[in-house]
């Protein structure tokens, strides 16, 4: 992706409408799984002003950290003084299919859907297997983008893994 190997790492964006539930469960996974690699950060379009509990109950239970997770708009990403971006992911359909701003760093950019766990109406228990298997995709996902030699890669290369990893199955991801 660049000529040399670079010398901070990789800053990557989460995108999801609300910035509730799957776009910060991910910027927390790769936080983890990517110390040292990757800078995760998250944001939405319309933010809903607030994590949701599940999200951070999820994230506790499995050992990820939520120091610092917060619901915040995408315009704070765009805006002059940010970091660059070099990966720019969006997690929802609606994200996806929005009109974004211009990111610092002309950032590559994938869809990787997954289905809004914060949108499942039902018991407890409903609502935690949707928030779990959210995380479990998102999670296999990341785990295979981190794992990739970013820096060996050329861009052509990368984005079509990038494109690859966004159409992981539900099946691949659970496995």
């Amino acid at each position: 992706m660049r000529e040399q190997k670079p010398d901070r790492p990789y800053n990557v964006l989460f995108l999801c409408t609300g910035n509730s539930a799957r776009s910060i469960l991910a910027e927390s996974i790769l936080n983890k799984v990517g110390k040292g690699k990757f800078v995760a950060y998250s944001a939405g379009s319309m933010p809903k002003g607030s994590v949701h509990p599940q999200a951070f109950a999820l994230l506790r239970k499995f050992g990820f950290p939520t120091d610092g997770l917060r619901s915040k708009n995408w315009d704070e990403f765009a805006a002059a003084g940010m970091p660059d971006l070099d990966f720019v992911f969006t997690v929802c359909d609606n994200a996806a299919n929005e009109v974004c701003p211009v990111w610092p760093g002309l950032p590559m950019t994938a869809h990787w859907g997954v289905a809004d766990p914060a949108a499942v109406h039902g018991s407890e228990a409903e609502i935690a297997k949707a928030f779990r298997n959210a995380f479990l995709m998102l999670q296999r996902r990341i785990e295979l983008f981190a794992n990739l030699p970013v820096h060996s890669l050329d861009r052509m290369s990368l984005k079509k893994h990038l494109d690859e990893i966004g159409r992981t199955s539900d099946a691949e991801a659970h496995a």
